[in-house]
């Protein structure tokens, strides 16, 4: 009795140590302290024994390298995972965005098919496939992919946005701030604040532009992406000091250094 009460406590103990290591990775994570996370992620990943866990640690092990400028490791811990559970459509989604980001729009293009034959409804899935095929110039495959999320998510801000972005892509920027203008008085966000500027921008209204950025991290100093159109703004209207530091706000907060590479080109003292 007292030998079954032991294996009973260790396996509780055991169990309190993994919750409580698994918080600790969670809130590195949030934090943006992602060499925090990615220690912590990857001993969850070693000692777990349960495969679907040890999954979704090798996949937010992933995601912090991603953010870590650290690809290579990246696609390990991403195939690590799918090893672990071959059912995880965020996994799918994961390796699918990283290999598009890579270049490799043709694996992504797998990826997305398995993926999606494992969650029809995937709106990450969606969105790089539909990115993927307007950097091919299939525009309306990029809009169907979209209209798609919009059919099972009526409401989905990144469906809708993405076809905001993809008329802007395509020339048409009056209709893209025309999708943005109704969007922002519908629902006043930090993504959309930020896409408007990006409109304003490609249509040479710096100032209009810098005042919506500005509105954008107002509303959430953490989206990364508010930063890096920010420096855009910045080095267009010839301010580049101050661009560079608004590159290192995005870096710090996550955003893949590596994908600024040629804006960070641009600067006098590139961040180290």
């Amino acid at each position: 009795m007292k030998k079954h009460l032991l294996i009973l406590t260790f396996g509780i103990t055991s169990l309190h140590f993994y919750a409580q290591d698994a918080k600790v990775a969670e809130e590195c994570f949030k934090k943006a302290d992602y060499k925090c996370a990615e220690e912590q992620y990857s001993k969850l990943a070693e000692k777990e024994k349960i495969q679907k866990f040890q999954s979704e640690y090798y996949n937010n092990l992933g995601t912090a390298q991603r953010r870590l400028g650290k690809p290579a490791l990246a696609f390990k811990s991403y195939e690590s995972a799918l090893k672990s559970n071959p059912m995880s459509a965020s996994v799918y989604a994961n390796l699918a965005s990283l290999h598009s980001q890579r270049g490799s729009k043709t694996k992504a293009l797998e990826y997305i098919e398995k993926g999606l034959q494992v969650d029809s409804e995937n709106i990450d899935m969606y969105l790089t496939r539909s990115k993927i095929y307007d950097s091919q110039g299939k525009k309306d495959l990029a809009v169907k992919d979209l209209n798609q999320i919009l059919s099972f998510a009526p409401d989905n801000i990144f469906a809708k946005t993405g076809l905001a972005n993809l008329k802007k892509n395509n020339g048409d920027l009056e209709g893209s701030l025309k999708d943005y203008n109704q969007l922002i008085s519908e629902k006043p966000e930090s993504l959309l604040y930020n896409g408007r500027a990006d409109v304003y921008l490609k249509m040479k209204k710096s100032k209009e532009a810098l005042i919506d950025v500005n509105k954008a991290i107002s509303i959430d100093p953490k989206f990364a992406q508010s930063y890096v159109t920010k420096a855009l703004i910045l080095f267009d209207t010839a301010k580049p000091k101050e661009a560079c530091t608004n590159l290192d706000k995005a870096v710090a907060l996550g955003y893949e250094k590596n994908i600024l590479t040629d804006y960070y080109s641009k600067c006098t003292t590139p961040a180290k």
